[in-house]
């Protein structure tokens, strides 16, 4: 971790690392926070893990996805068009123009987060 100037969600921290992010979590945040890493990187074999905006991402040409913890949920970033094309599957979590909210106390939806990651690979080539 180096010191920042920025006004990221975690003071001056800047974070160098997806380990880094994820060990400054409760045990419980980081078990939910791993089992997002691992459901992305099975289907994410040629994405390079790194950090972008000071938030896990993962990179393939450019970056794909982001994720972040937030009080209560999980921000998961596709970009805006997989948000609308799997508009219908995301109906039970909230969303936004560029973000999907996963509550903290729900099941990860490995297979749709699985076809996003894919959908988003496929974008980029």
């Amino acid at each position: 971790m180096q010191e920042s100037k920025s006004n990221s969600p975690y003071g001056k921290i800047k974070f160098t690392s997806i380990d880094e992010y994820h060990s400054l979590q409760t045990p419980e945040i980081q078990e939910k926070l791993n089992e997002l890493r691992a459901i992305i990187n099975e289907v994410a074999k040629d994405c390079t893990e790194t950090i972008s905006y000071n938030m896990p991402a993962f990179k393939f040409k450019k970056v794909l996805i982001y994720y972040a913890i937030n009080k209560n949920h999980i921000g998961f970033y596709p970009t805006s068009q997989p948000i609308i094309t799997f508009e219908e599957e995301l109906k039970p979590y909230k969303t936004s123009k560029g973000a999907i909210q996963f509550p903290l106390d729900i099941t990860l939806p490995k297979e749709l987060i699985q076809r996003i990651v894919k959908f988003r690979m496929e974008m980029e080539k």
